[in-house]
């Protein structure tokens, strides 16, 4: 893992913390507080997902395009290859 994502997983645990202490400290009845724990953490989860999948289609859309760039490269250094060829036959 590395550490930016440790980072990133740090700071998240941290502020979900803080979150839950703050909801547990607020004077509010137990029903309204465990409501609440539960909305945000739904909230999170969402944020989270949709984090995961902005993450997941960029990393996808970078694979392509290297995959597209190499396939490039390797046609031009074919091509480069084959007039060196001409020229020395």
């Amino acid at each position: 893992m590395s550490t930016k994502s440790k980072l990133l997983i740090g700071i998240l645990g941290a502020a979900a913390a803080g979150v839950v202490i703050g909801l547990l400290m607020a004077p509010e009845k137990g029903k309204d507080t465990r409501k609440k724990i539960k909305d945000t953490a739904g909230d999170w989860a969402d944020s989270l997902t949709g984090l995961w999948q902005k993450g997941r289609d960029a990393a996808e859309g970078a694979y392509s395009d290297a995959k597209d760039k190499m396939k490039q490269t390797k046609s031009s250094a074919e091509d480069k290859a084959n007039k060196v060829k001409e020229n020395f036959s």
